[in-house]
This record gives C-alpha cells, sequence and structure tokens, in this order.
C-alpha cells in the first residue's frame, strides 16, 4: 500500500479537526491515520472526543449524523480500539507511518474487518450506530 509520510498523517489530522478535509480524501486508510495522529497527541483524549469530532467533520462535510447515514459509534469506537492496539506494540521510537502501514497492511486494513467480529444486521442496526454494541459473532483481540 502506499505510504504516507509524517506531514500527510499531520496533515491529515490537522485538516480533519479543522474541517477542512474535503470529504473524497477521508477513506478506510485516513480515518486510521488520523486516530493514529490523534491517540499520539497526549494532549487528546480520544476516545471521548472523537465522537464529537466526527459528528462536527461530518456536518462541514454534508454527512448528516442520522439513524441510517453520518456518525457510527461502535464502527468508531472499534477502529480507535485497534488503532490503540497498533499503537501500543510498536516500539516508542516507531513513525506512525510504519505504523498505519502495518495496520493497513493487517486484516484491519480492510474495510470489512468488522464483519468478522460483527453480525452484519448487528453492527448495521440502529443501536450500533447510537451506542457501543460488543461483538457478536467473535470478541475483539484488544
Amino acid at each position: 500500500m502506499n505510504r504516507l509520510d509524517p506531514n500527510d498523517i499531520n496533515r491529515l489530522t490537522e485538516r480533519f479537526k479543522d474541517r477542512s478535509l474535503p470529504k473524497t480524501e477521508w477513506t478506510h486508510r485516513a480515518h486510521f491515520a488520523v486516530a493514529l495522529g490523534l491517540l499520539a497527541d497526549a494532549d487528546v483524549d480520544v476516545f471521548a472526543e472523537m465522537p464529537d469530532m466526527i459528528r462536527a467533520y461530518n456536518e462541514a462535510a454534508g454527512v448528516a449524523n442520522t439513524d441510517s447515514e453520518g456518525y457510527h459509534e461502535t464502527i468508531t469506537l472499534a477502529s480507535l480500539r485497534v488503532a490503540r492496539a497498533f499503537l501500543s506494540k510498536a516500539a516508542p521510537d516507531t513513525p506512525l507511518e510504519d505504523t498505519l502501514s502495518d495496520l493497513m497492511d493487517s486484516p484491519y486494513g480492510r474495510s470489512d474487518w468488522l464483519l468478522e467480529h460483527w453480525s452484519r444486521e448487528r453492527l448495521f442496526s440502529v443501536e450500533a450506530r447510537r451506542t457501543w454494541q460488543a461483538p457478536d459473532l467473535a470478541e475483539l483481540p484488544f
């Protein structure tokens, strides 16, 4: 996969935070790059702040946060858990772009990885969009 350099991760993170990132650039890879960038920032409580950040970004990008589109609590928290796990297993001096590459080259780099842990019905339910729903197929390893 294409490798991002540290400036790319920083730019993506800043553009996400200030809501200037074009919707077309808010890809699966960008989601994880921003998650890693925010998790590496000691001043951000990512699990507490990310939901509102995503909702605000969505609104700025013209995406409504409803029961069928926009912010999704279960996907967000599961993805943050993946990013945190990859960040915590990396050596302290590992560049974020290396951690991102490792994550994207793993099974979690596929956008359908969640369906190994959640049934489609449960994952895409209104309840899972609104609140954390534990996996119903296989526990997460982190």
